[in-house]
């Protein structure tokens, strides 16, 4: 076995304070390279445009029946009512509809037991109530 080597330079140790440090400056000089670059007027990343706060929009059933939502019978076990809502809830989430016009949108997808079961709890507080839940 050959002998082991001895470092002959006198470097010392860094400490974890000293290490900590140094990421610290260079997360400091990184940002202010960043914040420099973004200043830069012909900097093409850049967004002088003040930000859109998304509007969610009245639609219309046409619309969401183009999304293509899945049509629930009533039947089939529970997998399926689980991907039907699903399914539902990310054309909503896709098209930003407004809360007032989900269950409307939602209900003219079921169909038969489903139909009948929404039409039976629907009907003694009147279907306009029954479209206001959310």
């Amino acid at each position: 076995m050959p002998p082991k080597r001895t470092s002959t330079s006198a470097a010392p140790a860094m400490t974890q304070a000293a290490i900590r440090q140094l990421i610290t400056d260079g997360i400091a000089a990184a940002l202010e390279a960043q914040a420099a670059t973004m200043a830069n007027a012909d900097n093409p990343n850049r967004n002088t445009e003040p930000r859109e706060i998304p509007v969610a929009k009245r639609g219309n059933y046409k619309e969401f029946i183009s999304c293509q939502p899945f049509y629930f019978n009533g039947t089939k076990g529970a997998v399926r009512p689980i991907r039907w809502f699903e399914q539902t809830e990310s054309v909503f989430s896709r098209s930003n509809y407004a809360d007032e016009n989900r269950v409307t949108f939602a209900t003219g997808t079921l169909t038969n037991d489903a139909l009948s079961w929404w039409n039976a709890y629907a009907q003694p507080i009147k279907i306009e109530q029954a479209n206001r839940i959310t």
